[in-house]
């Protein structure tokens, strides 16, 4: 998972033109990041050309996503990632991205003359959603759960793997009344009759 660009235009004008952006092509050849770069910042501003006001969308281009979000007749944000990154994370990053920029930017006024390195916060916000599990809090506590049942697994499959079997470790419990030990058999043959059917 990777996002190779942010970029943040205005769209007041005839033109859109950006207003901030940020790159992270490090996985790419030292010689072929500018040319790489020139097609990201194309792809974003054709995108935005033609993303109406209000809009979220998500454009597919091969094994890459363009993720957009026009908030207002003033401003859209395009960020540009690979096809594994979620995109409940990409939207919320454009969010916060307009909402950043804005709450420094507020003025149309404020926001000339472009300058696309007049704003080093959203080179940050890119670095720092890189990994989309340190940056999302719902992403992380799945990721948590996860590895938590995976545990579960590898500990149930180790108790099972040293001969012995569920059904041997209810007979033995001393924890167990003899009710349930009943209740177990006979869902246990409930559910094996249903399997065969």
């Amino acid at each position: 998972m990777q996002i190779l660009s942010l970029t943040i235009f205005d769209s007041t004008g005839v033109s859109i033109r950006p207003l901030a952006a940020a790159y992270h092509l490090d996985g790419f050849n030292y010689f072929k990041r500018g040319s790489i770069q020139e097609f990201l910042t194309f792809f974003s501003k054709t995108v935005a050309e033609r993303t109406n006001p209000g809009q979220r969308q998500a454009i597919t281009q091969e094994q890459y996503v363009a993720y957009v979000y026009s908030q207002s007749s003033e401003l859209v944000a395009v960020l540009i990632t690979d096809q594994e990154y979620p995109s409940r994370v990409a939207f919320s990053l454009l969010g916060k991205s307009l909402d950043d920029f804005v709450a420094q930017y507020p003025t149309r006024a404020s926001r000339s003359p472009p300058s696309t390195t007049a704003f080093p916060e959203l080179q940050d916000t890119l670095v720092k959603y890189q990994d989309p599990k340190n940056a999302d809090t719902i992403t992380r506590v799945q990721r948590e759960l996860d590895e938590t049942t995976e545990v579960l697994h590898k500990t149930i499959d180790s108790v099972l793997q040293r001969g012995e079997t569920l059904d041997n470790l209810v007979n033995k419990s001393n924890d167990l009344s003899f009710q349930s030990k009943q209740f177990y058999k006979t869902a246990k043959k409930q559910n094996s009759c249903c399997s065969l059917m």
